[in-house]
């Protein structure tokens, strides 16, 4: 596993868990990913946001985390919203028809523990049930 090659960064502020990921989310770093996201996406009612902005890779392993990760939000009547998407990930999920199944927010939620932020979304209602 290179943890090197890949990051994330949890803050939580006031109205929702933000993931900040950087680098390369694919099969050798899939597992930091999931240890982190899992027990937040299980174990919160808070929304879970995925800012992308410095994601630079994903591949399928990465791709079926996010489906994992809307399958436990959903079951539990609960959000998960991406933010800042670069545009070579973008057309992924598009491609992949991910970006349907998501809740794609326009702005992204403020940085750091305890600042509060507010988000808008190009069409809240674009996110539709996996199961």
């Amino acid at each position: 596993m290179d943890a090197s090659k890949f990051q994330v960064i949890v803050h939580t502020i006031p109205d929702a868990h933000v993931l900040h990921l950087s680098g390369e989310l694919d099969l050798s770093t899939a597992e930091i990913f999931r240890s982190v996201a899992q027990p937040l996406a299980a174990g919160s009612a808070l929304p879970l946001k995925l800012n992308l902005r410095e994601l630079t890779y994903i591949d399928s392993t990465g791709i079926g985390l996010i489906v994992s990760l809307l399958k436990t939000r959903q079951s539990a009547d609960a959000r998960l919203a991406v933010q800042e998407v670069p545009a070579k990930i973008r057309r992924l999920f598009d491609t992949t028809g991910l970006t349907r199944f998501l809740l794609v927010e326009s702005e992204p939620s403020g940085g750091s523990a305890g600042s509060s932020a507010s988000s808008s979304t190009e069409d809240s209602s674009s996110q539709r049930d996996l199961s």
